[in-house]
């Protein structure tokens, strides 16, 4: 055991840390339907994610918690206005569906991650 504020051993090359929510179901398997569990997001951004946060590594600020549906979801998609600012109905819709296309949204879990429990 650690004595608290003890310095952490690093973690192994291309390992990261992300703080996932308590309540968030857990990670699908590689191509079963995505269940919001939020990790990819968490991970990094998506391309659509990259634009919207501004930057590639971290992760995605697009990315909302849902109490009411205990998941995660796209802002992108479930709302683009809040997240771009754009919030002219027709500009909406217009995100919306370029957000669905581009994170290939019903497609399938794509994360090649695996979530460990902490420590």
């Amino acid at each position: 055991m650690t004595e608290p504020g003890a310095p952490k051993a690093p973690l192994p090359p291309g390992w990261q840390v992300v703080h996932w929510h308590p309540e968030a179901p857990p990670k699908p398997l590689e191509g079963a339907p995505c269940n919001g569990c939020g990790l990819c997001c968490l991970a990094e951004p998506c391309p659509l994610g990259m634009l919207v946060s501004r930057r590639r590594t971290g992760a995605c600020v697009a990315l909302r918690w849902s109490a009411a549906d205990g998941r995660y979801l796209c802002g992108m998609v479930a709302d683009p206005g809040a997240v771009t600012g754009w919030t002219r109905p027709w500009v909406v819709r217009w995100q919306k569906a370029l957000a669905r296309r581009w994170i290939a949204a019903g497609v399938g879990c794509d994360a090649r991650l695996q979530a460990l429990p902490p420590a």
